[in-house]
């Protein structure tokens, strides 16, 4: 019993201040614009930021966005602040587990979580593991909601200095939350779960022929501290092979993503010694898909859905507006010292917990990728995805500062159970799809 007492009194202590989050918490971390959108000086909607006046909302920028419209790179277009509300039936279930979720003794552990937001207080900078807490935040976060897809996900390799397209790849992306769902059956969790996953990732390549039906699958499980099963499913060797730990940090396919960069961070809390840095006011790409100036040449689309267009130089910076958003800044510094990068700085939208930016940096330290990811409100999209709470992936552009180059992606973000059923998560499913 005392070993018991002196545990939990250990686990307090390491989490940091005895703070119970209270209600009022979860509307503020929900609803952070209730009161009214933030401000900068000298920012308003309507106007462009260019390497002309960029200087003059300087600190409204991310250091990388900075640098790239300083250089005239990029020039973006302001909208207002809007608020992108999750889904009811989230926000209900962060409510009602408020406070039953705790940091264990390490990162990587967590007790008590049920569904929801783990921990809807806003972070605090003489907490230690208040980086840690967003990072749970993100993980349990609503990102495709229950079950989602990219149906279909072009990719594009491109030249920035030139301005060539090297290379276009068409994906189908699928996801699947195992456990903690709020909105589609089952509820709350799947019922057939014998390895207790968290989530499924499920990625085949469909077009060029060279490397159609090239498949990967991952299974994360609900214990963070297991490493994930990862699978890739060769379609000119037509078998499956496991991953090894350090082949999601290589090169997918040949982009400048790696496996451990989808969605921002794909990776377990473990694998990183998280820290927040602050809370900011700063421009993100969110925006809604319709009143965007879409891509009506390529990707033509059967419903008549056209996806986001790109600019800027080398084509590599998507088309879209961006307006003034509360955003967390939180390191991430790898565990395993043999990883490529020293760390990566995340920009974690406040209300989301999308990561629609990051930036990422090399083993000396020097800024080596930029991330970004478009988020649409889902009511201005597809009409599957109105009402959904969802803030949905809609562009993403990943550019090697270095190697002057980068790779964009254009999504076709669908929120229907069906395009993901359970089946396509298990090995079975690469050998048989794969024929």
């Amino acid at each position: 019993m005392f070993k018991k007492m002196l545990s939990a009194a250990v686990a307090v202590a390491l989490s940091g201040p005895v703070m119970a989050a209270t209600l009022e918490d979860v509307e503020n971390s929900f609803y952070p614009y209730k009161n009214g959108a933030p401000e900068v000086a000298g920012l308003t909607a309507g106007m462009t930021i260019n390497s002309a006046n960029v200087d003059t909302v300087k600190d409204a920028l991310d250091p990388a966005m900075y640098q790239f419209i300083k250089n005239g790179d990029y020039e973006i277009r302001i909208g207002e602040t809007t608020s992108f509300d999750l889904h009811e039936n989230y926000v209900e279930a962060s409510r009602k587990n408020l406070n039953t979720t705790t940091l264990g003794d390490e990162p990587g552990q967590i007790n008590g979580f049920v569904a929801g937001r783990p921990f809807p207080e806003d972070p605090k900078m003489d907490d230690p593991r208040a980086g840690e807490k967003l990072a749970w935040n993100y993980k349990y976060g609503y990102n495709w909601g229950d079950t989602g897809a990219v149906y279909p996900f072009y990719w594009k390799f491109r030249d920035m200095n030139s301005g060539k397209i090297e290379r276009n790849i068409k994906f189908n992306f699928h996801f699947l939350n195992y456990k903690h769902r709020v909105r589609h059956d089952p509820q709350p969790d799947v019922a057939q779960n014998p390895s207790n996953l968290f989530r499924g990732i499920y990625v085949r390549v469909l077009e060029p022929f060279d490397v159609k039906n090239t498949q990967l699958l991952i299974h994360r499980y609900e214990d963070d501290l297991k490493r994930d099963n990862a699978y890739l499913y060769l379609g000119f060797q037509r078998r499956v092979r496991r991953l090894s730990t350090g082949q999601v940090t290589d090169a997918f396919l040949g982009s400048d993503l790696m496996i451990e960069d989808f969605e921002g961070y794909n990776g377990r809390i473990s694998d990183m010694n998280w820290s927040y840095k602050g809370t900011r006011h700063l421009l993100m790409p969110y925006y809604n898909h319709n009143d965007q100036p879409l891509d009506a040449e390529t990707h033509k689309d059967d419903e008549g859905y056209q996806v986001v267009s790109f600019t800027g130089k080398g084509g590599c910076f998507p088309n879209v507006s961006w307006q003034l958003r509360k955003v967390y800044e939180v390191e991430s510094i790898p565990v395993d010292t043999n990883h490529p990068l020293s760390k990566r700085v995340h920009f974690i939208d406040a209300q989301t917990y999308a990561v629609p930016r990051t930036n990422a940096y090399d083993r000396k330290g020097d800024l080596w990728k930029v991330f970004t990811i478009g988020q649409s409100h889902p009511d201005h999209h597809l009409p599957a995805n109105k009402g959904s709470g969802v803030s949905i992936d809609d562009a993403f552009s990943m550019v090697d500062m270095q190697a002057t180059h980068c790779t964009t992606g254009q999504f076709k973000g669908q929120l229907d159970p069906k395009l993901s059923p359970q089946r396509t998560f298990t090995v079975q499913n690469l050998r048989a799809s794969g024929r």
